[in-house]
């Protein structure tokens, strides 16, 4: 199978995990997740098979949408609930202070990475240094907040959706607003409810997916590659150019169907001329003709 899978993972699964399981479950070894949701984190994952692996970079930058619970007053070495507590503090303030305090992180902000993460330095993930006792420099990194919505004041505890770049700690995020507040803040729990295009309205939990599989019905779950470029115009190559399209080559305008030119660096999906998906190209401006930028031959 080519395409994506949009799974509603369950706690105490890893990202890794859904992926063993999918593996078991689909059939093929040549799956991958698009962006690690931690254990304790539920929600969008969307997992790619087949072709649509090469998709895993370009989805795991794309803006995702949480809704998250902030406990203030408690202060843990992981910024979430499975973490020991490092201090905890009487909160002392109102909930529109809260509140404040929360919108004021909308827009740009750099942000510290945790020491319980999976990023590396020198060589070796961060959190795997945390669990020696180390705590190395971390270099602050800009993320964006794009909107921040407070859904539940229920003091100390504030709900609250959350829709931020890549690479945005929603956890720091919640320690950033405690401290902020003088009180501290640690993450009681998260969910992940949109990953770009995909949501939960799209999501199946791998029990819903076996059973799929039981019934025959496996590839209901299964979006197609194309379904990642809705925004992206579509040409079709004529007979002549068809050759060209399977090998990854160039294509000039016209070798085309379609008269129109775009404009250059514009993402363009190429059709064979059965009409079928065969990549993504952009338009070099200074030599006149598209350049392959994804190419996903393998026919769904």
């Amino acid at each position: 199978m080519n395409g994506i899978m949009i799974i509603d993972k369950e706690p105490d699964f890893t990202s890794a995990d859904v992926v063993a399981k999918m593996r078991g479950i689909c059939g093929q070894r040549k799956i991958g997740h698009t962006g690690t949701l931690d254990p304790a984190a539920t929600g969008v994952l969307p997992v790619c098979l087949g072709s649509a692996t090469k998709l895993c970079d370009l989805l795991t930058d794309k803006d995702k949408e949480y809704v998250a619970e902030l406990t203030l007053g408690v202060e843990t070495d992981t910024q979430d609930a499975t973490g020991c507590v490092l201090a905890q503090r009487p909160v002392n303030i109102s909930g529109e202070e809260a509140r404040a305090a929360c919108m004021s992180f909308v827009g740009g902000y750099l942000q510290t990475p945790p020491m319980y993460s999976a990023l590396k330095v020198n060589g070796r993930r961060l959190y795997e240094l945390a669990r020696e006792g180390k705590v190395v420099e971390r270099k602050a990194r800009p993320v964006v907040i794009h909107e921040l919505e407070v859904l539940e004041l229920n003091m100390p505890v504030v709900k609250m959706r959350v829709v931020c770049s890549k690479g945005t700690y929603i956890r720091t995020l919640c320690a950033d607003i405690g401290e902020k507040l003088g009180c501290g803040g640690t993450m009681q729990s998260l969910r992940r409810t949109r990953v770009g295009m995909f949501g939960l309205e799209q999501a199946v939990t791998l029990g819903q997916l076996q059973e799929y599989k039981d019934t025959g019905r496996l590839t209901e779950a299964l979006y197609p590659v194309e379904s990642c470029f809705p925004d992206c115009p579509v040409l079709h190559v004529s007979h002549e150019a068809a050759r060209l399209l399977e090998n990854g080559n160039a294509i000039y305008p016209g070798q085309t169907c379609e008269t129109r030119v775009h404009r250059p660096g514009q993402w363009v999906r190429f059709h064979r001329p059965d009409g079928s998906f065969a990549g993504i190209y952009a338009l070099d401006g200074a030599e006149e003709r598209y350049r392959p930028v994804k190419m996903f031959l393998e026919k769904e």
